[in-house]
């Protein structure tokens, strides 16, 4: 790793999309996996109250002794939270099912939009890339993780209504912009389950073109089952069968990543123009 790598703040990506079952959690773990693997010191945080993300790095509930949850309630510090796992370079902030209620009880509390981000700031990050996989929601758990971030990567499922989802996504990611966080923009979209045999697949990927031109990646997850069997295990599919077509989109999907990172730590790239009506 160079020296100015190592010296550079850590970018904050949330990776968002408020319908489920498009890969959201699946997209988290193994780019942080392969952000890992590529060199990059990840912290991985989990905000989903179902904890999958942290499953999904072989963290047990037995060991989330210190989770999210007392984060952002305020009960204990970031730094204390932190789980090493068992890829190099790659510790996680593990979630438990005591976050479900947390969009209640932060309501009254002060600053709750900025809890993450307040809990972020405090420490020092000794991190290339935070991670933070939310919740399958725009609440106010997701609203914590624009708030703190620099940047956000949406999964985007290949199905037909996939842009009316997107679109509505924009908008909130905008009025976070405007109100809440103006260094929020949209870091790229990734398409999930992307079959090269449907011709859906590929017309999702044109529309998305279309209305997001290079904030679309190149790469393109695609439905593979070891990606799906990888969690059971307890092991990013870069750990349970690395060279399977998974598991190398992630590789590429990484390097896509980092590119347009340095691109923009350089400044070598536009402020985010995206617009979808």
């Amino acid at each position: 790793m160079s020296e100015t790598t190592a010296k550079r703040p850590a970018r904050i990506i949330s990776i968002v999309n408020q319908k489920g079952g498009v890969g959201k959690t699946t997209t988290a773990v193994n780019l942080a996996t392969a952000l890992a693997a590529a060199g990059e010191r990840v912290l991985l945080i989990d905000l989903d109250p179902q904890g999958n993300a942290s499953t999904g790095l072989g963290i047990s509930r037995q060991a989330r002794t210190v989770t999210t949850y007392e984060v952002l309630s305020g009960e204990q510090q970031l730094a204390t939270a932190i789980v090493p796992t068992a890829v190099p370079r790659l510790a996680v902030v593990p979630a438990s099912v005591e976050l479900a209620g947390a969009e209640l009880e932060l309501v009254d509390l002060e600053r709750r939009e900025y809890r993450l981000a307040d809990a972020l700031a405090g420490i020092a990050l000794p991190y290339d890339h935070v991670l933070i996989d939310c919740p399958p929601s725009l609440g106010l758990l997701t609203l914590n993780a624009l708030c703190a971030s620099d940047a956000v990567l949406v999964p985007m499922q290949c199905e037909f209504y996939a842009l009316e989802g997107l679109s509505h996504l924009v908008k909130t990611i905008d009025r976070v912009k405007r109100h809440l966080n103006p260094r929020l923009e949209i870091q790229g979209i990734v398409l999930t389950m992307f079959d090269k045999r449907n011709n859906l697949s590929e017309m999702v990927a044109a529309d998305v073109r279309t209305h997001f031109g290079d904030k679309l990646y190149d790469t393109a997850i695609p439905r593979n089952v070891r990606i799906s069997e990888a969690p059971s295990h307890g092991k990013p599919v870069l750990l349970y069968d690395f060279r399977c077509p998974g598991a190398q989109a992630y590789v590429h999907l990484a390097s896509e990543v980092l590119k347009r990172e340095r691109l923009i730590q350089a400044g070598s790239v536009e402020p985010d123009k995206s617009n979808v009506s």
